[in-house]
């Protein structure tokens, strides 16, 4: 077994990724030296808090999962090349931490082998490193390779591919053959182009990993929210349905006409356009309606027509701009109505260019007055504009 250990950090050493004076050397160097022969009566728990670094606690819960093992020298083995590869002691032991088997993991047979393989897709150690360290379980099967070179394309990047691991961890265990590529074949015929189906991914982890009947049976109900297949819409129609039962997404609908007095034309108008409202909370719903009906005046049908309102923040967007808007007009320093949709719409660099900067020598505080208003708070030059008119 001795021979086995010396082997592997000597393959590992004479990687061509690793220059003679590389740290990746020195640390493969120290962690061979530190390879002990097997002593008589290896305690497990011991061993996973002198030499891994775990808590007790830890070292307690993995021992039970760790209870075989007569010996460290798989354990050693699979430090060493932990060490190799760039992990840090504290990320070796994150790792053994979740994954107690990874210290029974074949180093030659099975590590090696994946290590050689993500080299070959380009991938430096440190992104290796990276991988590993959040994939954790998943590293000890050789499979992951190739999903890991279905899935780069897919996402564009190995930071995109990592920030949507990192959502579901399912996504590089899930079989390729019959959940994933199956889930991406479709929806790719539903009109979304890799970057959609990796954004949908960000929002809605799961939906490569589910069952591909499942994911069909999303995309029909995005239909019959009126967004048809291939429409630029139908990602967020997706992302509004997904995993939400037919009985929720009905009451989400009737409370949808009932608090914002929408027939059921409005609100299959609204929902056609802005599909996420499906997703936002009741209460936010009612707070940011009854603004816009009671204060604002806006009648359903506006609305209806353009529900994308709906989506921004009552405190930090809708009412602030509506105090800047108003404080115009009572002042007069603005004499026009404007659609409150284009002022809400637009960019917060393009709404104090187009209605706050002109004013600077008019109303000098309106800056500071607007920044007050989005932090939730009413500034005392807008408070005038709160007050009922005596008339």
């Amino acid at each position: 077994m001795l021979r086995l250990r010396e082997s592997i950090v000597s393959h590992l050493l004479s990687s061509p990724s690793a220059p003679a004076t590389s740290p990746l050397r020195r640390l493969l160097s120290a962690a061979a030296a530190a390879i002990s022969p097997n002593p008589a009566g290896f305690a497990v728990e011991e061993y996973l808090i002198d030499t891994c670094g775990l808590t007790r606690p830890q070292a307690l819960k993995a021992s039970t999962k760790l209870s075989h093992l007569k010996s460290p020298a798989n354990p050693n083995a699979v430090l060493a090349f932990l060490s190799g590869l760039g992990l840090s002691g504290a990320d070796a032991a994150a790792v053994v931490a979740k994954d107690p088997l990874f210290l029974c993991a074949g180093v030659e047979r099975t590590l090696v082998p994946v290590v050689d393989g993500l080299a070959g897709l380009r991938l430096s150690r440190p992104d290796i490193a990276r991988l590993l360290s959040l994939v954790r379980s998943n590293f000890r099967c050789r499979s992951i390779v190739s999903k890991v070179q279905y899935c780069l394309p897919l996402f564009g990047s190995l930071d995109n591919l990592l920030r949507a691991v990192r959502r579901s961890s399912y996504l590089l265990s899930s079989d390729l053959d019959k959940v994933i590529n199956p889930n991406v074949v479709f929806l790719r015929e539903c009109g979304l182009g890799d970057c959609d189906i990796a954004k949908l991914c960000y929002r809605v982890p799961r939906i490569l990993t589910t069952n591909p009947e499942h994911v069909r049976a999303m995309a029909a109900c995005a239909e019959r929210l009126g967004v048809p297949r291939g429409s630029g819409m139908f990602r967020e129609a997706l992302h509004a349905v997904a995993f939400f039962s037919e009985e929720k997404i009905a009451d989400k609908v009737d409370y949808l006409k009932k608090t914002i007095r929408w027939s059921d034309t409005e609100v299959a108008i609204a929902l056609s356009k802005a599909p996420v409202l499906l997703r936002k909370s009741k209460d936010l719903l009612r707070r940011r309606s009854e603004f816009l009906l009671s204060e604002l005046g806006l009648e359903p049908a506006y609305i209806a027509h353009r529900p994308v309102i709906l989506y921004y923040s009552l405190e930090g967007r809708l009412r602030p701009r509506h105090y800047v808007l108003k404080f115009l007009k009572e002042t007069g320093l603005a004499d026009r109505d404007w659609s409150f949709y284009n002022v809400v719409t637009r960019t917060e660099k393009d709404f104090v260019d187009k209605y706050i900067c002109p004013h600077k020598e008019a109303a000098p505080h309106l800056a500071e007055d607007y920044a007050t208003a989005c932090k939730g708070q009413v500034p005392t030059n807008f408070r005038f504009l709160l007050q009922p008119k005596v008339g």
